[in-house]
């Protein structure tokens, strides 16, 4: 439990209210208007998704799908990270494939990571004027 409390401690450090407003957002069809309009941070996002059964220590999905359809693949990955390692579950033991977002998560770890020498592409000089 303390890690998944530490999961979402991290979490929470790395949302501005900005990115909150885009979570809520994505979240609309799940959290009436009013509701939405009394959360005022990231713990209470996460608190409501907890009591309303989206979010638990080992149901990571709902959040997983929220961060990649609000584009924050480093939210993701740190979540990916702790399926990954504290529950131990990886993209082969996942039963529900529907609800896995690994495959994601991959595509954005491979968009994070630095290109090699050999993937940048290098750009020819403009002409020169005559």
């Amino acid at each position: 439990m303390a890690e998944y409390s530490s999961l979402l401690s991290d979490l929470s450090e790395n949302i501005t209210n900005e990115d909150l407003e885009q979570l809520k957002s994505a979240c609309k069809e799940d959290i009436p208007e009013e509701q939405s309009n009394d959360i005022t941070s990231s713990k209470e996002w996460f608190g409501y998704l907890e009591k309303n059964d989206k979010l638990a220590q080992d149901n990571l999905s709902y959040i997983e799908h929220i961060f990649e359809i609000s584009r924050r693949p480093d939210l993701l990955t740190r979540v990916i990270e702790y399926r990954t390692t504290v529950l131990k579950i990886s993209e082969d033991d996942e039963i529900d494939t529907k609800l896995t977002r690994i495959p994601s998560a991959k595509k954005y770890k491979d968009i994070i990571r630095q290109p090699s020498e050999d993937e940048i592409i290098k750009l020819a000089p403009p002409p020169k004027k005559v």
